[in-house]
């Protein structure tokens, strides 16, 4: 099982701040993704378009990191301010 968070305006459009995905075995982000894209509904109007930032265990990561059961992902967009 691995928990993936959603932060920011990702958090929003999706409604949902989290969730848990049976893992058995490791995978790499990119097949986390594509998890997502098959588990919740609206996932591609929500990242079409949008830069976003992963994190495995509070790590930035790229999407060929390796994710095990037992981790945290989290996704979420580049932060702006002023």
């Amino acid at each position: 099982m691995i928990t993936v968070l959603f932060f920011a305006s990702l958090r929003e459009q999706l409604d949902l701040g989290s969730i848990s995905i049976d893992l058995s075995a490791p995978i790499t982000l990119s097949g986390v993704i594509q998890l997502l894209a098959e588990q919740i509904d609206g996932w591609y109007d929500a990242t079409n378009n949008q830069p976003l930032l992963y994190a495995v265990n509070q790590e930035m990561v790229t999407l060929d990191a390796q994710v095990c059961p037992g981790d945290e992902v989290a996704i979420f967009p580049p932060v702006t301010g002023g």
